[in-house]
């Protein structure tokens, strides 16, 4: 039975993955391959009981544990494989599949500085209704052996994309500048644009107050001790920690950041993402334009 729900899936997963995942042996599906296959299985059909199992654990291992139900249900649903909610709450509690947990993390934020303070221009005004319009930036931390990596990033409030990022073992002004520096590079956009982050003193600095203006952009920070100024940017890091940090060891510096970077790029390309309409951030900016260039917008643009 097993291996010809293999043989009947073999375009959805790849077969060592279903074998793994069924716990039988590849060469055992391969002898029972020569003796013939099955019929493939229609797209979009209803899958029973085994055949989803596989597919709910394959999601869930390919999202390296993010995923609760909800999510997971999604992807099932976007992969064309029929499943009720509660059927795939229930299959998921069953066999022990649990999104990371929260947990709590310590601030980073030293406001305490006499460096001037630029008015909260955002006052959570969360939803933007263009690309590149406001950015918030921030930064956290992870522990290696070798000491702590400390994370600024850049994320675009209309699509949640992060658009810029910068790691060093030290959490210096450079550190928050390099981030700007290659979201500007890679977005280039028009000046006006709203840089919102806390009152820290990297992002209070002379330097990164210049290369605000320099950009062309307005400097705007959160009230004192207020984290819900900055929400996006926290969840951002919860997610990052909760979903694939937490419970790992890294015994070096570069180790962390390649596991940083993985969730990154996981999180911009693949993860759904439910202020979005639980599609990717890179999908939301990417509809964006079909809606764009279907509306005349663009040429209106261009004019």
């Amino acid at each position: 039975m097993r291996y010809a729900f293999i043989e009947r899936h073999r375009e959805v997963w790849p077969v060592v993955v279903q074998c793994r995942v069924l716990e039988v042996s590849a060469s055992g599906y391969r002898r029972h391959r020569g003796r013939g296959t099955a019929p493939a299985a229609s797209p979009g059909q209803r899958v029973g009981d085994l055949a989803l199992l596989v597919h709910v654990r394959a999601i869930f291992h390919e999202m390296k544990g993010a995923y609760g139900w909800p999510r997971v249900w999604r992807e099932l649903r976007d992969r064309d494989i029929r499943a009720g909610k509660e059927r795939v709450r229930k299959m998921m509690k069953a066999d022990g599949l649990r999104a990371r947990g929260k947990r709590k993390f310590r601030v980073t934020t030293d406001s305490s500085h006499g460096l001037p303070v630029s008015p909260n221009l955002l006052d959570r005004k969360f939803v933007v209704a263009e690309p590149n319009r406001v950015w918030t930036g921030d930064i956290t931390y992870v522990w290696t052996d070798e000491g702590w990596l400390y994370l600024a990033v850049v994320i675009d409030l209309f699509s949640r994309r992060i658009v810029g990022f910068s790691m060093n073992e030290r959490m210096t002004r450079e550190l928050v500048i390099d981030a700007l520096r290659m979201a500007w590079f890679q977005r280039r956009p028009a000046p006006g644009l709203i840089f919102h982050s806390d009152r820290g003193s990297q992002y209070a600095s002379g330097d990164f107050q210049k290369q605000l203006k320099d950009f062309g952009m307005k400097g705007s920070m959160s009230r004192r001790a207020d984290c819900w100024d900055n929400a996006v940017t926290e969840t951002v890091f919860g997610s990052l920690k909760v979903e694939r940090l937490h419970g790992m060891r890294f015994p070096t510096r570069r180790q962390a950041k390649d596991e940083t970077m993985d969730w990154m790029r996981f999180y911009n390309h693949k993860r759904l993402h439910s202020t979005l309409g639980y599609v990717s951030p890179m999908t939301f900016e990417a509809n964006r334009k079909v809606e764009r260039k279907e509306s005349g917008e663009e040429e209106r643009h261009a004019a």
